[in-house]
């Protein structure tokens, strides 16, 4: 692979890109995403702790805005060395267009995600799992893509629905792709991280193909490709914050202690961490925010390094490993997540909240599928037909014109997993009748 290509400004479906902004076109991607409509609902999606009580704990909005710093710092730290190595990359590129597409893409990262986080993917894919009927009216590729709902993918989705218009860079569009390959791939290497997931539903399937191609992405086999290499940046970016950020919020919480806090944070730090400074701090968010800063500075210079070091590697489609699974505080990261898994990950009120949502998604699908039918349908029980009404303007045209039962069905999935956590429950509980 080669970076000319690989930083591309095109964008799908357009003949020519403008010049003469003030903005480049890796910034006006930043811009649209922030000011599109699914950006916004992530401030109402679960990042850990669902419907937080407190304004200082995470949700998916503020998670991605902190991964999105993190990864233009990576991409400038990176961009800077790799336009040293490749100087006539400088006449076209320079290092804010490195931090300016891993920052947009990083913004991005979670568009797809559904209420309530991670157990909300596992809520929609049992659904299909436990309603094998379905599959008889999808091909098999079409139904891996059901029974296993990826938020990578739906994101990817979204950024090229034309609704949003979006319309963002090929450079952009590859680095959000941590998985370029499909749900039903023949031979998974689940030993290559860009193979542990998938990226894109069989519906957005000629669309990556098309942006594979112009970014001169190597092939990894039938519908599956290497990653863009950007995408290790935002993937340790991600990694960062979810470790280190998800920490603070459970010490915040009282789920984790200061103390143990920084144990934890330590082995990171090393000979940075000052304890005699740390303990005149005035207050637990000052003595947070501290050791925050220090902690993700470390590692951001550290997945630089490694990023640095493998980047031919990187290019040939040799490399394909999480940057932060290689820095020299592996270890140190491991016991942070044995910690957050045990002592924040599993508290009481994450574990309840994610169990209404394991109810809710589901008893929402099955109601909104059959609501489906009855669009444009004047032979449909009254019951559904009411509740095809409660579908958005844009999703009742889509799936009008849906051509066949999966088309059909990913109308109605958007529906449903672009839902807040507040809307989901809300909505659950008017069509059960159980408030008003």
């Amino acid at each position: 692979m080669n970076w000319t290509a690989l930083l591309s400004a095109s964008r799908l479906g357009q003949k020519s890109t403008p010049s003469g902004s003030y903005r480049s076109a890796f910034e006006q991607d930043y811009d649209r995403i922030i000011f599109s409509h699914p950006f916004r609902r992530l401030q109402d999606k679960t990042q850990v702790h669902p419907l937080p009580e407190y304004d200082f704990v995470h949700t998916r909005l503020t998670h991605s805005l902190e991964v999105s710093s993190v990864g233009r710092s990576l991409g400038k730290r990176v961009g800077e060395v790799i336009l040293e190595r490749h100087p006539l990359l400088g006449q076209a590129f320079s290092l804010f267009d490195f931090g300016a597409i891993v920052a947009a893409a990083a913004l991005a990262h979670d568009l797809g995600n559904p209420p309530f986080g991670h157990a909300g993917e596992d809520a929609l894919s049992d659904f299909f799992a436990e309603n094998q009927e379905a599959k008889k009216d999808v091909g098999d590729a079409a139904w891996a893509d059901l029974v296993k709902f990826e938020g990578n993918a739906q994101g990817f989705r979204i950024l090229n629905h034309h609704e949003y218009g979006m319309k963002l860079t090929c450079a952009t569009l590859g680095a959000f792709t941590k998985y370029p390959c499909p749900a039903l791939f023949p031979i998974r290497n689940k030993t290559k991280k860009s193979q542990r997931k998938y990226g894109y539903f069989q519906t957005e399937k000629v669309i990556f193909s098309d942006l594979a191609h112009q970014l001169e992405l190597l092939s990894s086999g039938e519908g599956a490709w290497c990653r863009h290499p950007l995408a290790f940046l935002v993937e340790a970016a991600d990694d960062i914050c979810y470790s280190i950020i998800d920490l603070e919020d459970g010490c915040r919480l009282g789920l984790v202690t200061f103390e143990q806090t920084v144990e934890l944070l330590a082995p990171i730090l090393k000979d940075k961490l000052d304890r005699s400074k740390l303990a005149g701090e005035d207050g637990l968010n000052k003595k947070l925010g501290t050791l925050r800063a220090m902690s993700i500075g470390v590692l951001i210079d550290s997945c630089t390094d490694i990023f640095l070091s493998h980047e031919q590697d990187i290019l040939n489609g040799t490399f394909d490993q999480a940057l932060v699974d290689l820095c020299a505080f592996k270890n140190a990261l491991e016991k942070i997540s044995e910690v957050s898994i045990g002592k924040i990950y599993r508290a009481r009120q994450v574990v309840e909240i994610e169990a209404s949502g394991h109810e809710v998604l589901p008893g929402l699908l099955r109601e909104f599928i059959f609501a489906a039918v009855a669009v444009g349908s004047e032979e449909s029980s009254r019951k559904r037909s009411n509740l095809s009404l409660l579908f958005p303007p844009e999703i009742r045209v889509a799936i009008l014109h849906s051509e066949g039962e999966y088309e059909r069905l990913r109308h109605v999935i958007d529906f449903i997993s672009g839902l807040t956590d507040r809307h989901a429950l809300s909505l659950y509980g008017k069509i059960k009748g159980i408030s008003y």
